[in-house]
């Protein structure tokens, strides 16, 4: 084989797969293609008798060997005494490059040194760094280095090569099922964090919501209550009334804060049930996405779980593996398509409020004027430079305390005052803020505002980061 190859021009290179390089040969009068597989179980390197089919994004190793290794030709092939390690002397115009394939078992991998040896490149990660010289065997054209070299072969019209094609007979099929095996038990690792991530979201999600379904009647009970308003003062600790919702006409007692009025006690029940609508609308529709989600992801699970892998003594290569959904691609190998980005983080309440944070000076303007409503909540930290945080309500709805002081934390979390965990947070309605003419980015003008002094409780962020 390695007469065959000197003299040779490297035509093109490919990367079927990560641990596999082929080099397409042309002499005059035949072509060859030359594999370099580095393998952990099937390492080699022979001629190939098939072409292999060209992958559309070529990783950066195969990218930095056309860009400096294309069109040049191999001068001389040696292999190190006793070492499965092969030496190709490639000429470029005026430049000498090394490309050394170490079959060395686990540690197998492809260098490309300059004529110093100095090491350029590698396929796989490796010890010997790059900018370093190579250690691993001395360069066979250098002193008295033992090596087998090799001249070119005079007449390759009709040579045969029997040894390469047993070797890819052999060996192809089960290198194949080894990579389809590798890539199946990569993508089951992948799935299984994603279930798991689901699963923390899902009883998340499922724990809030029990939170605030204790007060699915509390809207009822203050519109019975509004008739009885007028005549409630502080000190009373419950009310019975006629329940005119039900037909049969209960009289049911409902429980009030002594330390209220009627018409605080009244807000205070139309409050609680404002949790629960509020997670109606926002924490219902999330946890039925992120168990539709966590369906699909347990069925992919369970395909690739069952799925069986050809050994190495079958003929037949294992079926494709399935197509991997868009949040499973490896960005190394394709990217998918981008999706326009949100110009802000979100999170959600405790009463399941969303909470919007602005992530740049732009993005800023974009949350305050072009997604938020007048009656929105706007929130941001006094005298220094952070995010607008914004929380959605209704027209002329009041903000929970709990949401209140959520969206107080993300607006000091989310400015130069993160550091002391610590600080003044202005709020108003988000009618209230402006934007001068000629401004910069962020910039606004606000009036009406209310102080909150804020301390960020570690457990509070915690929780609104997971529900982002």
């Amino acid at each position: 084989m390695a007469p065959a190859c000197a003299g040779g021009f490297i035509q093109k290179i490919q990367q079927p797969t990560p641990d596999t390089i082929i080099l397409s040969l042309r002499r005059p009068g035949r072509s060859l293609s030359l594999l370099l597989s580095t393998h952990s179980q099937y390492g080699r390197l022979h001629i190939l008798s098939q072409k292999v089919p060209s992958v559309p994004t070529p990783p950066s190793f195969c990218q930095y060997a056309r860009a400096h290794l294309s069109g040049a030709q191999i001068h001389r092939v040696a292999q190190t005494s006793d070492d499965r390690i092969v030496w190709f002397e490639l000429k470029k115009g005026e430049q000498v490059f090394l490309l050394v394939v170490a079959l060395t078992g686990r540690s197998a991998n492809i260098f490309v040194l300059d004529a110093q040896t100095t090491v350029l490149r590698s396929l796989k990660p490796s010890r010997q760094a790059i900018g370093q010289p190579f250690n691993l065997a001395p360069c066979p054209w250098r002193g008295d280095s033992p090596a087998e070299a090799f001249s070119p072969m005079t007449d390759t019209a009709k040579t045969a090569f029997p040894v390469s094609e047993r070797i890819e007979t052999s060996y192809s099929t089960s290198e194949l099922n080894a990579t389809l095996e590798d890539e199946r038990q990569r993508q089951i690792t992948h799935i299984r964090k994603h279930v798991k991530r689901l699963q923390r979201r899902i009883e998340k999600l499922t724990q809030d919501f029990a939170r605030v379904d204790a007060y699915r009647e509390y809207g009822r009970y203050g519109e019975l209550l509004k008739s009885h308003v007028s005549a409630l003062g502080k000190g009373q600790k419950h009310i019975t009334v006629v329940d005119y919702f039900d037909d049969r006409l209960p009289e049911i007692t409902l429980p009030l804060n002594p330390e209220k009025d009627g018409h605080e006690n009244l807000k205070n029940y139309f409050t609680k049930y404002g949790k629960f609508t509020g997670a109606q609308e926002n924490l219902v529709p999330r946890l039925d996405q992120a168990k539709t989600e966590l369906a699909k992801y347990q069925q992919e699970l369970e395909a690739l779980e069952s799925g069986k892998v050809a050994n190495s003594q079958e003929t037949e290569p294992v079926a494709a593996l399935p197509k991997r959904q868009a949040p499973l691609r490896d960005p190394q190998r394709s990217k998918p398509k981008r999706q326009p980005a949100v110009p802000y983080r979100e999170f959600s309440s405790q009463e399941g409020y969303p909470i919007l944070v602005g992530k740049t000076a732009k993005d800023n303007d974009a949350v305050t004027f072009k997604v938020s409503k007048p009656d929105d909540l706007w929130l941001h930290a006094r005298g220094t430079p952070g995010s607008h945080v914004v929380v959605k309500l209704e027209k002329k709805q009041q903000v929970p305390p709990e949401t209140l002081k959520d969206a107080a934390t993300l607006a000091l979390f989310y400015s130069d005052l993160r550091k002391s965990g610590k600080g003044e947070v202005i709020y108003t309605l988000r009618k209230n803020v402006r934007k001068p003419k000629g401004a910069k980015p962020g910039s606004v003008i606000v009036t009406q505002e209310k102080n909150l002094w804020v301390f960020v409780d570690q457990a509070r962020l915690d929780r609104l980061k997971e529900s982002g």
